[in-house]
């Protein structure tokens, strides 16, 4: 590849990179309107420019991998090292945008089972896709990836985006701090899922850094079966090597219905169109919100957006029941 090319391309990932981060909040205040006191904000994370707060973590591994000279911008068809990873859709996205825009090849590791729009997305950034058995769900994706890195060491950089410390260091220096900045401090509890674990990790340590009183509340699966596409259930699966159990103020399990009704409403009564896993971050956040309202306390409780609907428009869940 030319020195030209090279330079175009890196020029073209920073024009991207720079679009990361400093998504909205978004009020939602039909949830609220009975709890006075309380409100419920989340942060859009679709905003981002690969569609999903994933981009802020990928992002974060692949620079950091670039500066330790384990990844080559500009050398797509080259010869160089790919980057590998194990995903369950979002990440995968992220990685597969990077590597378009800054020249490396991308290997995925996927459940075959994830929804077709991913699929697309994936197939249109050029993406090199290993699928594996939908029943292992995350965790055979993990085994793959990690098979293929022990087997070819000089073919690939494994990311490891459930051990790499920059995935929740992304949270802590960007994340945290905006959440920090748009509420003007005046967050009292913070939401999130558990799939990686970094969103949750990254912010809550730096939350905690800037007021030690605010709740942070993690949220998973009830049931190692579940519909909530990205996100684990801790007891039953292979446990991120970034996450600590013990960091969580609270935990908090929801059903993949609940999950599946809160996106729904979200869509008829509030106009927003968002993922699974972010309409479980909203039930969470609800039945937090009910809580401290009954006990007579106010509260402005932040949860993650993780992603819009669009790539979950095919699930039959949206017209079931109807």
């Amino acid at each position: 590849m030319s020195a030209a090319t090279v330079i175009a391309n890196r020029t073209l990932g920073v024009g991207l990179l720079e679009r990361i981060g400093n998504t909205p909040l978004v009020r939602l205040e039909a949830l609220t309107a009975h709890l006075p006191g309380v409100q419920i904000l989340g942060k859009a994370e679709w905003a981002n420019p690969g569609g999903s707060v994933k981009d802020r973590a990928a992002s974060a591994i692949v620079l950091d991998a670039e500066r330790q000279g384990r990844l080559e911008f500009g050398q797509r068809g080259g010869g160089g090292k790919g980057l590998l990873d194990a995903t369950s859709g979002n990440t995968g996205i992220a990685y597969a945008m990077l590597g378009a825009a800054l020249g490396f090849p991308v290997t995925l590791c996927m459940p075959s089972n994830v929804s077709p729009e991913r699929k697309r997305y994936l197939a249109v950034y050029g993406a090199q896709i290993e699928w594996t058995n939908p029943g292992e769900g995350s965790d055979g994706a993990i085994r793959r990836a990690r098979a293929l890195a022990a087997e070819y060491p000089e073919r690939y950089f494994y990311a490891d985006q459930y051990g790499n410390e920059n995935n929740w260091k992304a949270h802590y220096r960007g994340t945290a701090n905006e959440i920090w900045q748009q509420t003007e401090g005046q967050v009292t509890h913070f939401v999130a899922g558990l799939g990686t674990s970094g969103t949750f990790m990254g912010t809550t340590r730096r939350l905690r850094e800037l007021n030690p009183q605010i709740k942070c509340i993690s949220m998973q699966p009830d049931s190692p079966f579940n519909g909530l596409e990205g996100l684990k259930h801790m007891a039953t699966a292979i446990v991120p090597r970034i996450y600590d159990e013990h960091l969580a103020d609270e935990n908090i399990e929801i059903e993949t219905e609940a999950a599946y009704r809160m996106a729904k409403r979200l869509a008829r009564e509030s106009g927003l169109l968002v993922g699974v896993s972010a309409a479980a971050a909203v039930a969470t956040s609800l039945r937090l919100a009910e809580r401290e309202a009954a006990a007579g306390r106010e509260a402005v409780i932040v949860t993650i957006l993780c992603d819009s609907a669009e790539k979950y428009m095919s699930e039959r869940f949206w017209t079931e029941g109807d």
